[in-house]
């Protein structure tokens, strides 16, 4: 049964109390809450079809309708700002904070649901299902793409999903708009201390949003806004600060996205609601955050 647990026995004690004993507001209790949870996981490690779950995890449609369920009602969401405020406490969040990007490619079996596009992406609240389910076609095919905020460790404070063709730009605002840790005395924390992002991630509404409050911008100009500012002569303005070494750290978020497709589940999407396929990239947060707080 071993290679059947991610889990350790810390890691679920941090878990379990956030998690409900029922599957909805009726049926039984959960006889085995833990190997549900573990079954969810192997699903997503292993990228196979629900059906082909392993008997030792259960029925394959409970371990599905917890999952479908928990996905639904916030549940991974939750538990996801618990680990977030415990780990704040102990001063284990690093607030200088990268953003960033990646492509997962939709199996066709995730494709064959009627996709409402050009309708935008549902970043601000990812509890509702996009009319387009964050399934998009870029150069590659049919993919999703999955936008995250990082902290200076490169663990996950915020998580959304988009389709594949949709810029990166676009998702920064309402990525830091979602950025919320709870604290025991005092208001929520919602702004970091700077953020790091590549070119995609300069422009003019995005730097002085962040000037506003008071961010740093941590971000690259590529070259034909340096050269369009360099044409416009004194009117176009002093060039942005732009700090190259703290740049370098950066590429926490790109080892992040390492980690998140050694699951194969979330390599390739095979799930046909984006808010399944994005509550299995918390589920993958989760985890990390509490070997952290351990």
């Amino acid at each position: 049964m071993s290679r059947f647990q991610l889990l350790s026995d810390d890691q679920w004690a941090l878990i379990a109390p956030f998690l409900p004993s029922r599957t909805g507001r009726q049926g039984r209790p959960f006889s085995d809450a833990r190997m549900i949870v573990e079954g969810i996981i192997y699903r997503y490690r292993c990228g196979i079809a629900w059906r082909d779950l392993p008997r030792e995890f259960g029925p394959w449609q409970t371990v599905w309708r917890w999952h479908r369920n928990l996905a639904g009602d916030g549940t991974w969401d939750r538990i996801h700002q618990r680990l977030l405020a415990a780990a704040d406490q102990d001063g284990k969040i690093g607030w200088t904070v990268s953003v960033d990007s990646t492509i997962a490619r939709a199996h066709q079996h995730a494709t064959n649901l009627t996709r409402l596009t050009g309708a935008g992406s549902n970043y601000t609240n990812p509890a509702v299902e996009p009319p387009d389910h964050a399934i998009g076609r870029s150069r590659g095919g049919l993919s999703t793409k999955i936008h995250q905020l990082v902290d200076d460790h490169g663990l996950p404070l915020v998580i959304a999903v988009a389709p594949g063709q949709s810029g990166d730009a676009p998702a920064l605002l309402p990525l830091l708009s979602r950025l919320r840790v709870a604290r025991q005395v005092g208001r929520p924390r919602t702004r970091p201390d700077a953020v790091r992002g590549d070119k995609a991630y300069s422009s003019r509404a995005i730097r002085s949003h962040l000037r506003d409050r008071g961010i740093r911008a941590v971000i690259p100009q590529p070259r034909d806004q340096q050269a369009h500012r360099k044409r416009r002569g004194s009117r176009g303005g002093r060039p942005p600060g732009f700090d190259a070494v703290d740049y370098k750290g950066r590429n926490v978020v790109e080892r992040r996205f390492c980690d998140v497709k050694q699951w194969r589940g979330l390599a390739t999407r095979y799930d046909k609601l984006a808010v399944v396929f994005r509550a299995a990239v918390v589920l993958n947060a989760v985890i990390a955050w509490s070997q952290r707080c351990l």
